[in-house]
């Protein structure tokens, strides 16, 4: 585990303050931290495979007395970086971005299965959205009972998205909850 470069920081940071705007500084202090202990200070650090982890400094300062293969991870992770440089959010991060989320979006009951399958929420599955959001800005899908399900990009701002029929494409899906079960497999391997 090592600290993450500045261009590697900053990809990191674009990245996630497309979802949580200015409250990306929550992160790092917590509003409710003491400033006297390390142990709710928080950091991130690259793990093996490009994967970005986030957890508090006492424990990565832990970590270093594992042997680098024999460590799998630390804290949660956040997603990874791509070979060309570009960051991906892996599903694993929705507890982090969740709470600090600028715009939400709800989803009716009777989208939460296709969105949790894989696909795209339409019009129609809308329950509540942020106001003012605009296009291809990242979201938080939560249920009407404020369950985050996942994270995607929208595709349209909220005033077009008003005007556009029930069938119409409100939101592109990043990653959803149903990801633990559809790559199992995949999600947590290490080789």
């Amino acid at each position: 585990m090592r600290a993450l470069t500045e261009t590697e920081t900053q990809t990191l940071f674009s990245k996630l303050a497309n979802y949580m705007g200015p409250s990306i500084k929550n992160l790092i202090a917590p509003a409710d931290s003491n400033p006297s202990t390390d142990q709710t200070r928080m950091i991130f650090r690259l793990g093996n495979q490009d994967r970005v982890y986030y957890c508090s400094e006492y424990l990565a300062n832990l970590s270093t007395c594992v042997a680098r293969e024999n460590l799998l991870s630390v804290g949660t992770c956040l997603g990874k970086f791509t070979k060309t440089g570009k960051f991906r959010l892996h599903i694993t991060s929705l507890n982090v971005i969740a709470p600090h989320a600028r715009y939400k979006l709800w989803v009716k009951q009777n989208g939460v299965m296709p969105f949790l399958y894989g696909g795209n929420i339409v019009k129609a599955h809308v329950g509540r959205w942020s106001e003012d959001c605009p296009e291809h800005q990242g979201v938080v899908v939560l249920g009407m009972d404020d369950t985050p399900l996942g994270f995607g990009v929208t595709a349209r701002s909220t005033a077009e998205a008003r005007r556009l029929e029930p069938t119409g494409i409100v939101c592109f899906r990043q990653a959803d909850v149903g990801e633990y079960l559809r790559e199992e497999d995949t999600l947590f391997t290490t080789t």
